[in-house]
């Protein structure tokens, strides 16, 4: 009976120790390709490589749910296991509390187009909090349970039988009541190293986050318009509507994605240009561009990543009007957008450029766009996902032919519709 009770033993801890790994690879990587998908530097480095890591994180995710089934299929045994240890059970509703919440945000922002843009900004905010929270917790319980399941001698294991002739149980303990304690985790020396790093961590930790934060350029790490780059004279003057905002003020935080070092202009190196296609070439110089008549708009900004940011009050020129200024030639059928980045392009077809809330925007929330958010002039199309807004849009350009913008190019979607866009 002792044999076979140990041989069950044997079973059950192998099972363990093969989902804790497991677990710990996939946190590992998903851990490691979703940090080089939100870093703006490997966006460029990736190019198309991207979207693969893309769909490599989603299905990798996926296979998260692997373990998590097979441990819920083992969880009466463990949990019997675990009677009386109540900083075990926490710590298990924890890790399962931690991977249950990555597999639901990763699944709505993976669906973010049935979801919709409110559901995919809450799964967002979730999905970083879970990670920034957990990912040390949970690699190191993997790392540190499976040193405690193959080291019987730091784990009690209790099992009950019933005797041969059914009159009563017999408990079988492995191993004395003395020897059954869990030894501790960590020597004196590792303690002593633990203690040393967490002083270290908490004294140079700070900065160290905020050198993350502005490296993967994560919300709220910076006060855009104070450190707007651009030095364009003169300023703007709102209008009424802009100053202030008609819409209450932006709600939500703008993440600065990149595909180049972000760029900053000033009088001398910026000039705006509508040109191809047109009867009427246009090219401007900052001070003749904000005289020209603006209008002021409130909408949503939604990107494909699955952030928002709601309630923003625009100021510029409907797209529309600077169509109309130039005149379109009968031959053109696209118009494509330029980035003063010198990289980035996109396009629109004509009857998308003249939906009444496409705008060549100049000012958000009644102050100059920064440079960090595509000033000093973005376009914003609202119908559509954040990657045909394109940032310091300084040329537009009527064309006869398809163009490919560069995130379509590898492997995006040339349909940026929202859900229930109005489609034209």
């Amino acid at each position: 009976m002792r044999k076979m009770l140990a041989n069950i033993r044997k079973g059950y801890g192998k099972k363990l120790v093969s989902i804790h790994r497991w677990n710990a690879w996939l946190v590992l990587f998903l851990a490691v390709s979703g940090l080089l998908l939100v870093g703006g530097f490997w966006r460029e480095v990736l190019g198309e490589g991207r979207v693969w890591l893309k769909w490599a994180h989603i299905v990798l995710g996926l296979a998260l749910l692997i373990p998590v089934i097979y441990y819920l299929l083992l969880a009466a045994k463990h949990w019997k296991r675990l009677d009386g240890k109540t900083g075990q059970k926490t710590n298990v509703i924890f890790v399962l509390v931690l991977l249950i919440g990555w597999l639901a945000s990763g699944i709505v922002l993976w669906q973010f187009r049935l979801a919709g843009p409110r559901a995919a900004n809450a799964a967002l905010w979730i999905h970083d909090l879970l990670t920034w929270v957990g990912l040390p917790v949970i690699i190191y319980h993997s790392i540190t349970r499976v040193k405690w399941l193959k080291e019987p001698r730091k784990r009690s294991i209790v099992a009950e039988t019933r005797s041969p002739a059914g009159s009563g149980t017999i408990t079988d303990i492995k191993q004395p009541a003395a020897v059954s304690t869990p030894q501790p985790v960590y020597t004196r020396r590792g303690f002593i190293k633990l203690a040393v790093g967490a002083g270290l961590a908490v004294t140079v930790g700070p900065t160290f986050v905020r050198w993350i934060g502005k490296s993967l350029q994560l919300p709220g790490t910076a006060d855009y318009a104070a450190d707007n780059a651009n030095t364009l004279i003169p300023d703007p003057v709102p209008l009424a509507d802009s100053s202030p905002p008609i819409g209450g003020g932006a709600e939500g935080s703008f993440r600065v994605y990149t595909v180049t070092d972000i760029p900053a202009f000033d009088n001398s190196n910026w000039s705006f240009t509508i040109d191809g296609l047109v009867d009427q070439p246009f090219t401007w110089t900052w001070e003749e561009f904000v005289k020209l008549q603006r209008e002021v708009q409130v909408s949503d900004f939604h990107c494909v990543t699955g952030w928002s940011v709601y309630k923003n009050t625009w100021e510029g020129l409907p797209l529309s009007k600077l169509l109309d200024m130039a005149g379109v030639k009968k031959e053109a059928v696209m118009v494509k957008l330029y980035s003063g980045d010198g990289v980035y392009t996109d396009s629109l077809t004509l009857p998308q450029a003249r939906m009444e809330d496409v705008m060549v925007a100049v000012m958000h929330d009644g102050l100059p766009i920064p440079n960090q958010l595509g000033g000093p002039v973005r376009l914003v199309t609202p119908q559509m996902y954040a990657y045909k807004s394109v940032k310091w849009l300084n040329r537009i350009e009527l064309i006869a032919e398809d163009h490919v913008g560069y995130w379509e190019q590898r492997g995006y979607d040339k349909d940026a519709w929202l859900p229930g866009a109005r489609r034209v």
